[in-house]
């Protein structure tokens, strides 16, 4: 790096070198970073002539980044990512916490924990915005990979370097088979409600799963292969849970869904002077089947220190968890 600063290497260069890995044309790059295209071409001059080879080639109507460019792209986004956290941590060190926090979750353990973790940070941290983003861990990855997340509750994305990241291990994440309430499985007369119900029965009805290479629906199908069963015949594919529990709910359909989402919306706890509960929407299939999905963890940006406010709220997340709070963070 020394050799670098010495040939000149400047701030400016390494937003070039990242727009042009984001956008992959020289003309969207300096549009990106408020220049226009010929000083881009000046500045992109001026890094060829600092690391001594190609910054990039033409291909098509854009650019294509050399191995060289590349690796400088990918170490300039990490110091990009480090000077902005850094901006972050003087403005909330002078003027306290205040500041904003994202969260990534996948919608189980957003359900279980991250939920918990917000309530408790209005009292403790009321000053602070939290952004939550809820998706699959693919997606999430490189979200935090981007410094778009502080920190994430989700699994390694495929595909990416794990190098980059830093993971502590919570729970494996137990999925539950979920119906409207009066669902014919759910009234067999002479039958015991505590009798498993068996999922070939199951299959005979319409499911609603995600589509083919998400997780839920590997560890369904996996699980059922694993028994002998083929996927259901009929299957609605989405990756909203809001169609899926509207579809459940109006439908004779099944859905796998992540075992502490069920349960929050199997029953309601009024909100008047009884404590007893309703029932919720949909009802929890006990059936012959255990369905349980790889471990998941909390998941922050290898190499990289969050700033104040995020810890803060970190803390509070691992304390509801009942985790350690990293000390790499």
């Amino acid at each position: 790096m020394d050799r670098l600063l010495k040939k000149g290497l400047k701030i400016s260069h390494l937003r070039l070198a990242d727009a042009l890995m984001r956008e992959e044309q020289l003309s969207s790059a300096a549009q990106v970073i408020g220049i226009a295209q010929p000083a881009a071409s000046r500045l992109a001059s001026e890094v060829e002539r600092i690391i001594g080879a190609p910054l990039y080639t033409r291909a098509g109507r854009g650019i294509e980044l050399t191995p060289e460019g590349l690796a400088l792209a990918h170490r300039a986004r990490r110091i990009l990512h480090e000077i902005s956290d850094a901006d972050r941590e003087i403005t909330e060190l002078k003027s306290g916490l205040t500041g904003k926090v994202s969260i990534g979750a996948v919608t189980g353990p957003a359900i279980e924990h991250v939920l918990p973790a917000l309530r408790q940070a209005r009292i403790a941290l009321p000053n602070i915005q939290i952004e939550v983003e809820v998706g699959t861990s693919d997606a999430l990855g490189p979200m935090l990979q981007s410094g778009q997340l502080d920190f994430a509750l989700a699994r390694l994305p495929k595909g990416v370097d794990p190098s980059l990241f830093n993971m502590t291990v919570v729970s494996k994440e137990p999925l539950s088979l979920v119906a409207r309430h009066g669902h014919p499985v759910l009234q067999r007369k002479g039958q015991d409600p505590s009798t498993p119900v068996p999922v070939a029965d199951l299959l005979k009805y319409d499911w609603v799963m995600p589509d083919a290479g998400a997780i839920l629906h590997n560890t369904v199908s996996q699980a059922l292969a694993h028994r002998g069963f083929p996927l259901p015949e009929r299957v609605l594919r989405t990756s909203s849970f809001l169609l899926v529990l509207a579809t459940i709910s109006q439908t004779n359909a099944v859905a796998p869904v992540a075992t502490s989402v069920a349960q929050t919306f199997t029953s309601y706890q009024g909100d008047d002077s009884t404590t007893s509960e309703t029932p919720g929407l949909v009802q929890i299939i006990k059936t012959d089947i255990d369905f349980e999905v790889e471990d998941y963890g909390l998941i922050t940006r290898s190499g990289s220190l969050l700033p104040p406010v995020a810890q803060s709220v970190l803390r509070l997340l691992c304390d509801g968890i009942g985790i350690e709070t990293p000390t790499n963070v």
